[in-house]
């Protein structure tokens, strides 16, 4: 035990130092270079158009690289993380309420696969000829990309919100499918012939003996579509437009702001990492040691 608690503060000191170090590097990398003549190349009559604009040229002027500065990006996220919730219009709204968005429809499509993909996965998982019948179809549907559903999607339902719960939900249904049949196919033999023996009604052996066998599997398949419902969310809300944080992405880039746009992926990367430790720490419940 102690030994894992001295790894664990070590590998938080690495991380600590490569995180300094990247904060140093994306320091140095954003410095602003000496001053040039911005003269140079330009006619009077331009020179003269420039200062009738209001910029003076003749001026030094500092040449920057346009990126960012880790202190700008400081600034930006302390703007958006102390009012996370303001709502000025459609396309002025706090990071909080564009992550809601987000979260209601990754959780919507979500909790529809878990009704579809688990019981499902049950049947295939304790029938040979089902799962053999239903192979083909899976393998044809699941490699089609999530958003190549979108269009269809639009054209039947004619909601933008629907539709991307839709495709949470079509790219949410594979994995824990192809998890919950493996996890129940592979369930010991041993126990379902003590099981069989003791008489146990179906109903109660599929609750008490296949569902704890089979859960650690099933929750990796919960783990996995729910890092690819996460993935695919942003870039349909790219797509649709409205709310959400793909489109936040989107907008600020439209907007220019270059800052609003690395934000928002730290932003993505964070709720995303923190959605895995949740699944991850569901799994470890579950786990059981033999």
């Amino acid at each position: 035990m102690r030994k894992k608690q001295t790894l664990s503060m070590k590998a938080a000191l690495v991380s600590l130092l490569m995180f300094l170090l990247l904060i140093g590097v994306w320091q140095l990398a954003t410095l602003p270079a000496a001053n040039v003549d911005a003269t140079a190349g330009m006619t009077a009559e331009q020179i003269e158009y420039q200062k009738m604009l209001g910029k003076d040229p003749t001026q030094g002027q500092v040449k920057s690289s346009g990126f960012p500065t880790p202190a700008e990006m400081g600034a930006t996220a302390w703007k958006h993380l102390s009012n996370p919730f303001y709502d000025n219009g459609p396309n002025d709204k706090g990071i909080a309420i564009q992550l809601a968005y987000s979260l209601v429809r990754v959780g919507l499509g979500f909790l529809l696969a878990c009704v579809v993909a688990v019981p499902m996965g049950f049947v295939i998982g304790m029938s040979p000829l089902l799962h053999k019948a239903f192979d083909p179809f899976i393998q044809v549907l699941k490699p089609i990309s999530p958003l190549a559903w979108m269009p269809l999607a639009l054209y039947t339902i004619k909601d933008s919100s629907v539709s991307g719960i839709f495709v949470i939900f079509i790219c949410s249904v594979w994995p824990m499918l192809l998890n919950t049949a493996f996890g129940v196919a592979s369930v010991k033999r041993e126990w379902l012939n003590v099981a069989s023996t003791l008489e146990v009604k179906p109903l109660r052996r599929a609750f008490r003996v296949i569902l704890p066998a089979a859960a650690p599997t099933i929750l990796t398949g919960m783990r996995i579509s729910m890092s690819i419902a996460w993935l695919v969310i942003v870039a349909a809300e790219m797509l649709v437009g409205g709310t959400g944080i793909g489109y936040f992405v989107w907008n600020e880039w439209n907007n220019l702001s270059l800052t609003n746009v690395i934000f928002a992926i730290l932003v993505i990367g964070v709720v995303g990492m923190l959605l895995d430790q949740a699944f991850a720490g569901l799994q470890r419940k579950v786990t059981y040691v033999e």
